[in-house]
């Protein structure tokens, strides 16, 4: 199967869960969507990864965003390490881990998602089976996957940075910009190439016009 690129429709599944039975897209419903993926249950830069996202729940909702993790373990093992993660985290703030994370003990989802690591071939459960590497999917309301990562298994992710791509998409899908490099919510944006000056000058009054095919604009957001 080829590999899911942007623009592709998320692929639904059914999987239990540590908050139940779920659909993936009904799931998602008319949120944006986070699946992330870990090597495995009781690992260390997963630890801190999983409590990071704990931590940050208010900002993913006030993003409409929904978060999802997937680990290749069944729930029993799942619900051990979430009382690891809780306890770990509390020694950087308030921990407590309410996302659900999929069990995928046979490698079904991460499969469909082509999740699993083919570099590392020590990467591997008792059982020789390939345990998943740490990749991000964003995916948007329409189901529509706007977002891939994959960082190995040995590097934990950037949330702030994941959380400031998913402003950029959601910023640009409301007002014809696109966002220039290491912007961050709140600073200028780019014209949409799209746009012309005429209708720029309606939609963008203030913009500035720095080259034939840049313009910048600020941009009031809430």
């Amino acid at each position: 199967m080829p590999s899911l690129r942007l623009g592709n429709i998320a692929p639904d599944f059914e999987a239990q869960t540590t908050a139940g039975h779920i659909k993936f897209h009904d799931w998602i419903g008319n949120s944006w969507a986070i699946l992330f993926s870990h090597p495995g249950d009781f690992t260390p830069v997963c630890t801190t990864e999983l409590g990071e996202v704990a931590r940050r729940a208010k900002d993913f909702e006030k993003r409409n965003v929904k978060v999802i993790g997937i680990s290749a373990n069944g729930l029993e093992e799942h619900e051990k390490w979430i009382k690891d993660i809780n306890s770990y985290g509390a020694s950087v703030a308030p921990t407590d881990v309410q996302f659900p994370i999929i069990a995928d003990a046979d490698r079904k989802i991460s499969t469909l998602y082509d999740m699993l690591d083919e570099q590392d071939a020590t990467n591997r459960d008792a059982k020789g089976l390939p345990f998943t590497i740490r990749t991000v999917f964003v995916i948007d309301p329409k189901k529509v996957i706007r977002l891939t990562l994959a960082y190995p298994a040995s590097t934990g992710r950037n949330f702030d940075e994941i959380l400031r791509v998913v402003d950029s998409l959601q910023i640009g899908d409301k007002n014809r910009v696109t966002t220039p490099v290491n912007w961050k919510k709140g600073e200028d944006v780019i014209v949409h190439p799209g746009v012309t000056n005429d209708e720029a000058k309606t939609l963008f009054p203030a913009y500035t016009q720095h080259l034939p095919y840049l313009r910048t604009t600020p941009l009031k957001v809430e």
